[in-house]
């Protein structure tokens, strides 16, 4: 007996099923471009000649359209007129379809098990009318011997030039819809999610929350961990074994998950090519007191890769009241000015006084400050700024630049579009929330950002949120605690290599492990929210690319060419050393070949270095091979090869006899299974799917059966570990997706048996992690959780 999976995860024993399932697959959709480079399509930057067709979006540059350009030439030089009129068309169309944005697929480049096609895969009606007409062509497009075996048989050519999957053949993608459709643009699920990839960097990490560059056109990146070590890394992500900096002998922090205190900022100066100066914003302790530290350091004058730890000069000290909300953003702006963004004080609730920290002008706390410090080797450490905005008001601090703010967690200043330099100099920055909402906002000179009266667009303390002399600034885009716990400020991507990204502010949330994005609507000077989901199928197949991350997102960088990064961890501690860094990549387009040049300065090394090896991998994606086809009957058998479906039925037939005793049970009467008792049916942590309404069982809402009764899970922060232990003990070997928010609808019949749920990923059931107890939650049915699972086996989807 032999058995197959499907999707529903039952066993088919039918082996017409069978062929008609392999059927099925033959022609999967992969909605993805690709080129022969195995790189995204792009827009020429030259204006093509010859492959006219592929000049808005292609794989080929000028230079290689007028090489096929020359090429048809060549070959055209060997025919008269006849064959100029009937074939010239023919022979463009064949030729140019390097360019195609689906170049690879058409010439079975994805699949590693094939060699690459000489002449791009056709559709049979097309290649019956290219043979009828100008099949003397085929052996001076292409020099594969088969081709001129086959050029006097018309069925047994086109069989050959058939793809496997007849989506992408040759000309009847150019009208499929589903591919065109899009086509180059940011490809979006049916929900509106982005499907972006991402590109490892750096890993091994102990809390990695700040990745910065010097400006210096060396193109390195400073990578700081919480512990208060700063490693270098060269352009070609290879890591010097010798820290750039290490103060932790002086940085406050504990091992403990969440501890906010620690190395939190650092920046370098905008002249530091020729000054050699940078900043850092940590945590320190003085008696029982623990106190914010703004320092500036200089490079050593003998290595260019160390900080002369010597060179200290403590610019500014805030007594930190509580060991939570330290703030720990500085950074320069486009003004020249170094701006520090301080935490409320901690605690909740901004309990200190009477209206605060954060509305007190009196205090460093809860703000953002401005501070000159240029020419300071002499006289003050800094001066204030001339235009700050408080400097006459009495009682007020002359540093603070804008107030009302409760932990603003990572800002950045945007550069300003790449052509019009719109955007250029404003300042964004994520501010964590108190119980509800997490918000974004663009920081201006001199405004309040509401906080301890306002949390996001809400009232919070609603004595102070009626006072009409608040003259508060709302946030440009904020969000509930159901979507995250805590948000992480991003960049506004205005990097070169990912033109379709350009104006796209991306963020991220450290509890929810969500990407984010908004975009300024220039017509209505709205921000429209859009989520960033990694790419599912082949969408990120790409060499180097992968689709998944680890869930706590710390941080996000941009390098000196203005490219993306973020940073997240497996295990929030500043001691665990799982910290990875992530380049964003958009697949649907490039920038072409060229347009996007980096020739860093060379770096003079002292220190031994340490290459990088990457250690994530793509999930849930099997890489394509050649698919088998089914027999024609009009065909003779090959002999000589032993039969594909046969070898097939073998595999699942060895995994059979590997799981199946070879003794059978003793099949029960419906009397005994009848009279078995509730509690032997299911155990308890048993899971199942449902609520997916194609019915397919390796998706669905989770439900969990607990003290002999099914319930749901509830859990905003529901994440891929927990979607781990449940498609395991389903029999999956991958979770694709932990599903939140009901998306495969509410249990509302059934009671909720578990929330906040933690698990490892190694659990044998839910019930074994971390969760608030049976039946105990502080959720609703709305925020039911879900899976999608996967499985590979032998090529198959399982």
């Amino acid at each position: 007996m032999w058995y197959f999976c499907d999707v529903f995860g039952r066993i088919w024993q039918s082996p017409f099923i069978l062929f008609y399932l392999l059927a099925f697959w033959i022609a999967p959709a992969f909605l993805h471009p690709q080129c022969l480079d195995f790189k995204p399509p792009f827009q020429p930057q030259q204006e093509l000649q010859f492959c006219q067709m592929y000049k808005y979006l292609g794989c080929c540059d000028y230079a290689r359209d007028q090489e096929l350009m020359a090429k048809y030439y060549r070959i055209m030089d060997n025919f008269d007129y006849y064959g100029y009129s009937n074939c010239a068309a023919y022979v463009q169309d064949l030729l140019c379809q390097e360019c195609s944005p689906y170049a690879a697929h058409l010439f079975d480049a994805e699949d590693p098990s094939t060699p690459l096609r000489t002449i791009p895969g056709l559709c049979p009606d097309y290649c019956s009318q290219f043979h009828s007409k100008c099949r003397s062509f085929l052996t001076l497009l292409s020099d594969d011997p088969r081709l001129s075996e086959l050029e006097h048989d018309q069925r047994r050519l086109c069989q050959y030039l058939e793809l496997d999957d007849p989506d992408y053949c040759y000309p009847h993608l150019l009208s499929n819809e589903r591919l065109t459709k899009n086509l180059g643009r940011t490809t979006a699920d049916s929900e509106g999610c982005l499907q972006l990839c991402l590109e490892e960097v750096a890993n091994g990490l102990r809390n990695p929350l700040a990745m910065v560059h010097a400006n210096d056109g060396t193109h390195r990146f400073f990578i700081a961990e919480q512990v208060g070590l700063v490693w270098v890394y060269l352009p070609n992500r290879s890591k010097l074994e010798k820290p750039f900096l290490n103060i932790t002998k002086a940085v406050l922090t504990s091992p403990w998950e969440g501890d906010e205190r620690g190395f939190l900022g650092l920046t370098f100066h905008p002249n530091f090519k020729y000054n050699g100066k940078l900043y850092v914003y940590y945590s320190v302790e003085v008696g029982i007191d623990e106190i914010i530290r703004i320092s500036e350091f200089r490079i050593s004058s003998t290595d260019m890769n160390v900080v002369d730890h010597g060179s200290e000069r403590i610019i500014l000290e805030i007594d930190e009241p509580a060991s939570n909300h330290n703030g720990g953003q500085i950074l320069f702006a486009d003004d020249g000015y170094l701006y520090i963004f301080t935490g409320d004080g901690g605690m909740a609730g901004d309990p200190f006084g009477k209206f605060g920290n954060a509305q007190n002008k009196s205090a460093l706390l809860g703000k953002v400050l401005r501070i000159d410090v240029a020419d300071n080797e002499r006289g003050p450490l800094y001066r204030i700024p001339p235009d700050n905005p408080f400097m006459h008001e009495p009682n007020a601090r002359p540093e603070v630049f804008a107030y009302g703010v409760r932990n603003m967690w990572r800002c950045s200043v945007d550069r300003g579009d790449p052509n019009t330099k719109e955007g250029k100099g404003r300042i964004f920055c994520g501010d964590v929330g108190q119980n509800k909402y997490e918000e974004v906002d663009i920081v201006e000179k001199g405004r309040n950002y509401g906080w301890r009266a306002k949390e996001g667009f809400s009232c919070y303390d609603k004595k102070l949120c009626a006072n009409s002399s608040l003259d508060d600034v709302l946030p440009i885009f904020a969000y509930p605690h159901k979507m995250g716990k805590s948000v992480t400020g991003g960049y506004v991507y205005r990097g070169c290599e990912n033109p379709n990204l350009n104006g796209m502010y991306i963020f991220g949330d450290f509890m929810s492990g969500r990407l984010m994005s908004l975009k300024e609507n220039r017509n209505t000077r709205n921000w429209e929210y859009s989520e960033i989901c990694m790419g599912v199928g082949l969408t990120c197949s790409f060499p180097g690319l992968i689709n998944n991350y680890y869930p706590y997102i710390i941080s996000f960088a941009e390098d000196e060419a203005g490219e993306l990064y973020f940073m997240s961890t497996e295990i929030p501690s500043a001691t665990s050393p799982t910290g990875v860094v992530y380049k964003i990549v958009d697949p649907s387009r490039r920038a072409p070949p060229g347009k996007c040049p980096s020739e860093p300065l060379s770096v003079h090394v002292r220190s031994n270095l340490t290459p990088f090896k990457p250690k994530e991998t793509l999930i849930g994606v099997h890489v394509p091979t050649k698919h088998p086809r089914l027999p024609n009957p009009e065909e003779p058998p090959d002999i000589g090869s032993k039969d594909w479906l046969q070898e097939l039925l073998d595999i699942f037939r060895e995994q059979d006899e590997q799981i199946t005793p070879t003794t059978p049970k003793p099949l029960r009467t419906s009397r005994q299974r009848m009279g078995r008792r509730r509690k032997d049916k299911y155990k308890n942590g048993a899971v199942r799917l449902v609520g997916d309404e194609e019915g397919r069982g390796d998706r669905g809402r989770v439900e969990v059966y607990a003290n002999l009764e099914w319930g749901t899970v509830c859990d905003d922060l529901w994440n891929t570990k927990n979607a781990i232990v449940v498609c395991r003990q389903l029999g999956f070997h991958h979770a694709l997706k932990a599903a939140k928010h009901a998306e495969f609808g509410e249990g509302t019949n059934l009671k909720i048996i578990l929330d906040d749920v933690q698990c490892e990923g190694t659990e044998e059931t839910l019930l074994d992690c971390q969760h608030a107890g049976i039946g105990t939650h502080n959720c609703g049915h709305y925020e039911d959780a879900g899976v999608i699972c996967g499985n590979l086996v032998k090529g198959l989807v399982c």
